[in-house]
C-alpha cells in the first residue's frame, strides 16, 4: 500500500481496503495518526495565514 492511499484513508478521501487486518490496537493506531495529520494541516493552515497577514 502507498503512502499517499493510506494518507488518503485517514483522511476519508479514500474507501479503506477491506482485505486489510483489523484489530483493536491498529485502529488505536490510524487514529493518532490521523489526529497528528489533521494537527499538522491545521498548524501549516495558521502558519499561512498569519505570513498572508503580515
Amino acid at each position: 500500500m502507498g503512502v499517499w492511499r493510506q494518507i488518503g484513508e485517514y483522511l476519508w478521501l479514500v474507501k479503506k481496503d477491506p482485505d486489510a487486518p483489523k484489530s483493536k490496537w491498529l485502529g488505536y493506531m490510524h487514529f493518532i495518526n490521523r489526529l497528528s495529520i489533521l494537527l499538522f494541516l491545521l498548524a501549516m493552515i495558521i502558519l499561512i495565514i498569519q505570513l498572508i497577514r503580515r
